[in-house]
């Protein structure tokens, strides 16, 4: 064999071997285009996926979401969605998963496929100035809200207050109206995830008290589709939780969650 004719074949089988791998990365089952992981999010909940000054996408769930995409060799596509039809947009397949410090409750775990818990978060009562609450029961002394389809309101509606408190509950499409009618003076109390409710005392001067008391703990997954034969969802879900547990293993997970929390919030995926 010549000099040249080897080095063409050998040429041949580096570029087969490259594309190869390039293709075994983007080939995953539940994606809807191969390649892309579109994920959706609801863009105004800081600091998880929100728009900075400048209209771009930034947030912690961003950053990991990119971080993942670069471990798995995925384009990372963004789509924000109505949050209340969230569900809908992944049956309809517009989106791959969602993605956007979204609570584990039953009636997502019955309607989804999701991951493990990766983020450990409560949900709080934040309070105008001059309110105070100490005991949940309280509540019905003030007119209270929280985003629509949110666990913030399951939680409340399976709550024991709940009763008390429903005619004075104020349905939201995002948390960013509602803290605007709690500034406007209509509402004085709202039910809110922690991580976002500090985020907006901290960094966008809020100015909202925070409750000694609360709805308890919340735990974040991602969630996929959940179809009759769901093998390929649940092999997507075990790929992006793999890749998960490589960039936590890195150090980039705690570097991310250090950049928006101060601390390392990443729980530990078996």
């Amino acid at each position: 064999m010549n000099c040249n004719r080897a080095l063409t074949l050998l040429a041949l089988m580096v570029l087969s071997i490259f594309s190869c791998a390039s293709s075994d990365a983007g080939e995953l089952p539940g994606l809807t285009t191969q390649g892309r992981l579109v994920v959706g999010l609801d863009d105004t909940f800081a600091p998880m996926g929100f728009r900075d000054p400048a209209n771009n996408l930034v947030g912690f769930d961003i950053d990991l979401a990119r971080a993942v995409g670069e471990e798995m060799g995925l384009e990372i596509v963004f789509q924000p969605v109505e949050w209340s039809a969230k569900e809908m947009e992944l049956a309809a397949k517009n989106i791959d998963c969602i993605w956007n410090g979204m609570s584990r409750t039953p009636d997502r775990e019955a309607a989804m496929t999701l991951s493990q818990d990766y983020l450990n978060n409560r949900l709080i009562i934040m309070t105008v100035p001059g309110v105070t609450i100490t005991s949940l029961d309280q509540l019905a002394d003030y007119e209270v809200g929280t985003q629509a389809a949110s666990s913030g309101l399951d939680v409340i509606k399976k709550s024991e207050v709940y009763d008390t408190i429903q005619d004075k509950l104020h349905e939201y499409a995002t948390y960013d109206e509602c803290i605007l009618d709690m500034q406007a003076g209509r509402i004085q109390a709202m039910v809110v995830d922690e991580v976002l409710g500090e985020y907006k005392n901290k960094n966008l001067g809020a100015a909202l008290n925070v409750a000694s008391v609360d709805f308890g703990g919340d735990f974040f997954a991602i969630g996929f589709r959940r179809d009759a034969d769901n093998s390929a969802n649940e092999q997507l879900v075990k790929a992006v939780e793999d890749a998960l547990k490589a960039v936590a293993a890195s150090g980039k997970g705690e570097e991310i969650s250090q950049k928006w929390f101060g601390r390392n919030l990443l729980l530990e995926m078996k």
